[in-house]
């Protein structure tokens, strides 16, 4: 910047054009707040995007983030977006051999159809009745706690009493989740079926002191008030970019290709260092709101970095010529694959695979779940795809911590990735390489990112998915009244990081927005 440049004034400067920072700017902007977006990359969106990552191939994937269930109806509805998502027939599939024959468990399709299915695989209701209790709970407790997650934080005792039931509160808040888990049901594969959720991007065992599991599980079952995981029509860029158009036709100013390098603040009016293609520029604002890591944060206003975060979990874009056929001869892949498909994940066998990952070794079964978002949505694919039998695959595999990757991240990532599509393939009646469709330079269509790699190319500390371990979703002592406040007055944190954080959801974006618009009366 020259000497004779003068800083534009903001009321607010938000650095990131994730979907958190894009909600944030619509808010504000609507609100009649000036406004200006920061965004480091060529383009908005962050994790939440839809591309092409495979060559000379129409179509748009949701290369890292790919389900909607935590993004409240009140953000789709006070910002005029449009998004909508459609909802999975089936719930999951799990494949498992019993006495020697191929099976599985279909959850989905109807009660009758789900209870029958329960029957096949346990040879009574007793697990279905138990499962209808289990989630008949969760569901309560989802339509109590789900409302709160864009109001001010409630403390403990006002959640707890919120939610008005003391055997859930001790279940889902106060014992390690393995309890309830080994108490409510006797069959492994179904206890694994339920703890999958407390297990996504959460390195943790069912018993961990700590209650990570819970927290993670938690905010996988409150979704909507109902827990259900949809799918973004158009894929989750299409929730990007109507954020994007959002906040510009509300007078957001969004500058992609300009990243943030410093915050000086005096706690009333504050100057964020910003590097262009022209140089560095300084924007001076009432209001910053970062929409990136605590990590991040940190960095920019030169406080103590916070504890190191650590992702676990290996993601994997595919693109089908075919869905692959069953061993199951009872389920129809059009199904299986439509829902979540849990791969190697029996209680014992997460159990089993955590302690082995715990131990510095990548699973010898790695646990991962598949689901195909062309079976609910075929709009991401080009024309002609659909019609051929196209479909994409989208894999997380679970419980493979960053450490196992720092000896050499290209060579772990192919060992991991054989392994874990060598244990689909255990339940396929033919290999999934058969199915691969191949780019336009004939290389099969299939990209693999671990946590090192999310670090690298989106700067999610560690490659942690939520920025950090996630937080309950209640007032912590010495936190501010909406869970983004820092050390700073008039700096906010509205990333995933912030408490209420995680997740596609845009309710720290919302929170800080409030935040913003209350202080300024």
């Amino acid at each position: 910047m020259s000497a004779n440049d003068t800083p534009r004034a903001y009321d607010a400067v938000i650095i990131g054009a994730g979907h958190n920072g894009l909600v944030a700017a619509a808010y504000l902007a609507r609100a009649g707040r000036s406004v200006l977006v920061l965004e480091r990359l060529d383009h908005t969106g962050g994790a939440a995007v839809s591309s092409r990552p495979f060559a000379g191939v129409d179509a748009r994937l949701s290369r890292y983030s790919y389900l909607v269930s935590l993004v409240p109806d009140k953000i789709v509805r006070d910002l005029g977006l449009d998004f909508r998502v459609c909802a999975r027939t089936i719930s999951s599939y799990t494949p498992v051999e019993r006495a020697g024959r191929p099976t599985g468990l279909l959850v989905g399709g109807g009660e009758q159809r789900t209870r029958e299915a329960f029957a096949r695989l346990t040879g009574g209701d007793r697990e279905y009745e138990a499962w209808r209790r289990f989630y008949g709970m969760t569901g309560r407790v989802a339509r109590r706690v789900f409302p709160t997650l864009t109001e001010p934080l409630p403390s403990r005792d006002d959640l707890r009493r919120r939610i008005d039931d003391e055997t859930a509160w001790r279940t889902l808040f106060e014992e390690p989740l393995g309890v309830a888990v080994e108490q409510t049901f006797a069959d492994d594969l179904v206890r694994g079926v339920v703890l999958t959720d407390a297990l996504i991007g959460t390195f943790a065992d069912a018993h961990d002191p700590s209650l990570a599991q819970n927290r993670c599980f938690l905010y996988h079952v409150i979704g909507g008030g109902t827990g259900a995981w949809d799918v973004p029509v158009g894929g989750m860029g299409a929730l990007t970019d109507a954020l994007t158009a959002a906040a510009r036709a509300a007078g957001a100013r969004i500058a992609t290709g300009h990243e943030a390098i410093r915050i000086d603040t005096d706690g009333r009016t504050a100057e964020v260092v910003h590097r262009t293609a022209d140089g560095e520029a300084v924007a001076v604002a009432r209001h910053v709101l970062v929409n990136a890591s605590p990590h991040e944060l940190a960095a920019l206003t030169g406080d103590a970095a916070p504890e190191p975060a650590e992702g676990a979990q290996l993601k994997v874009n595919m693109l089908l010529e075919r869905l692959p056929r069953l061993r199951d001869p009872g389920t129809d892949p059009r199904e299986a694959f439509a829902g979540t498909f849990h791969i190697a994940e029996g209680y014992t066998q997460l159990a089993t695979a955590h302690a082995q990952a715990a131990a510095g070794e990548l699973p010898g079964a790695p646990p991962s779940e598949i689901y195909c978002h062309s079976l609910t949505d075929p709009t991401i694919l080009g024309p002609g795809l659909a019609e051929r039998g196209w479909h994409t695959l989208t894999l997380f595999g679970l419980h493979t911590p960053a450490r196992l990757f720092d000896r050499d991240n290209d060579a772990v990532r192919e060992e991991l990735l054989r392994s874990t599509l060598a244990q689909l393939d255990a339940h396929l009646a033919e290999p999934l390489a058969d199915c691969l469709a191949t780019d336009a330079d004939g290389r099969p269509c299939i990209e693999a990112k671990t946590p090192l790699d999310l670090e690298r190319d989106l700067r999610l500390p560690g490659g942690n998915i939520f920025h950090r371990a996630l937080s309950w979703p209640y007032a912590q002592e010495g936190g501010g009244r909406w869970g983004v406040e820092t050390r700073h007055a008039n700096v906010l944190l509205c990333g995933a990081g912030a408490v209420r954080g995680g997740g596609v959801s845009g309710v720290p974006g919302h929170n800080a927005a409030m935040a913003v618009l209350e202080a300024a009366g």
